[in-house]
């Protein structure tokens, strides 16, 4: 019951946070800024929180639950990107769908990188030496 618990709490927050950043960001414009920064921060946020969980194996598992398959699983959205892509496909702007697919998917994995060079970064600086 604490896994449902903790997978809930986060993705109400994950959720709430890519509404947000849907209304911040979205409105106007080409393209989808609202998804694509949900998805961008996301893939920052898995390679980072995965490779600081991975250095805390000593770390309560509720966290990764609520964290990763929670608030991440909520916060990054395939389906709204898959739906974007194919409308601007559909409407006969190929480029524009090839250069969102490509900003998503390529975005995502540097962020990713990014992330979990970030998380080495923190880690050797503590005092653990982790």
């Amino acid at each position: 019951m604490l896994a449902v618990l903790s997978i809930s709490l986060g993705a109400a927050f994950g959720a709430l946070a890519r509404w947000q950043l849907g209304l911040l960001l979205n409105p106007g414009g080409l393209m989808p800024w609202g998804t694509v920064a949900a998805n961008l921060l996301g893939g920052y946020l898995i390679g980072l929180l995965m490779s600081v969980l991975q250095a805390l194996p000593e770390l309560n598992p509720l966290w990764k639950l609520g964290l990763i398959t929670g608030f991440l699983g909520a916060l990054t959205t395939f389906s709204t990107f898959s739906d974007e892509v194919v409308t601007e496909f559909l409407a006969q702007r190929h480029g524009l769908a090839m250069v969102m697919a490509l900003v998503h998917v390529l975005g995502s994995f540097f962020m990713t990188y990014l992330g979990m060079r970030s998380a080495a970064a923190v880690m050797w600086m503590l005092p653990t030496g982790r």
